[in-house]
């Protein structure tokens, strides 16, 4: 399992004109699932991220969790970030996860990172997105299961 996550002020997902999900402030997450992730990965990958601290304090330095801050997530589900471009100039998506498979968990993953009673808006699994946000700081990190 690996997600991107980025610190971020307003954001939101559309599809075909629609907003499915929008966040005052927290982290966009761009989430994808490679074979053998399951129940394991996904709490690693849940606690992690709702817990490692990368909102600034009082003092401007990154001390504060995203329940500290009181930050919302924008889960994106995102097959590409198993995406492997070392060979040739297509991108090789083998180690991503089959759809069927990564669907059960991504909403498992969002359901996880609900249960620390985090606000969790999503895109649509499988549907062309498009993602606007306004990156704080900017601050990206990618939290791998392994």
């Amino acid at each position: 399992m690996r997600v991107i996550i980025q610190r971020s002020g307003p954001a939101r997902v559309t599809v075909d004109g629609e907003v499915t999900g929008e966040i005052a402030h927290g982290l966009v997450c761009l989430v994808g699932f490679t074979h053998g992730d399951d129940a394991d990965a996904i709490a690693y990958v849940a606690d992690k991220i709702v817990n490692l601290r990368i909102f600034t304090d009082d003092e401007g330095k990154m001390n504060h969790s995203l329940l500290d801050s009181g930050g919302e997530i924008l889960s994106v589900s995102q097959f590409t970030v198993y995406g492997d471009c070392r060979k040739g100039r297509r991108p090789s998506f083998t180690q991503a996860a089959a759809p069927d498979r990564a669907a059960a968990l991504y909403d498992a993953f969002n359901e996880r990172l609900r249960s620390y009673s985090v606000r969790v808006a999503t895109g649509v699994f499988g549907a062309n997105m498009q993602v606007s946000l306004t990156n704080d700081g900017p601050v990206t990190f990618i939290v791998d299961s392994k």
